[in-house]
């Protein structure tokens, strides 16, 4: 198989499955507008790729992890505004991990550490945000 490097964007939702439970047809409504009206067209913006959708989550890859860090900070502040007239405890909340690395390509999906590791740096990262590795060097 041939590697290739890129950056991948792994997110979800946090507390999807208390939200669902709290309001099953508001949040996958509201879910759909959110995929519909910022999250996909954002990625042609800023080059990116859907790999997959999961439920309440996404993996996406950039060319550019320049691009990846500005989609992740453009979707967070956008889906926070269309979610300011929402109960807190109902709003929509993503989560994001970003990490440069090599992939492998199966059938459209990207496989490999590169891979792993950001839907760790997801599960890291705080809700409204997103995380991503600081690499250091030792010689």
């Amino acid at each position: 198989m041939k590697r290739h490097l890129c950056a991948i964007l792994a997110g979800d939702i946090v507390g999807y499955s208390r939200l669902v439970e709290q309001d099953e047809a508001g949040t996958i409504a509201r879910q759909r507008v959110h995929f519909e009206s910022v999250i996909k067209p954002k990625l042609e913006k800023f080059e990116g790729r859907i790999v997959k959708l999961m439920g309440d989550g996404i993996l996406l890859e950039f060319a550019s992890v320049v691009d990846a860090v500005n989609y992740a900070v453009t979707i967070q502040r956008t889906v926070l505004a269309l979610e300011d007239d929402i109960p807190t405890d109902l709003q929509l909340v993503y989560r994001m991990g970003i990490n440069l690395g090599d992939v492998f390509y199966e059938d459209g999906d990207i496989l490999g550490d590169g891979v792993n590791i950001a839907a760790r740096l997801e599960q890291m990262a705080d809700p409204g945000g997103f995380a991503f590795p600081a690499r250091c060097m030792i010689i």
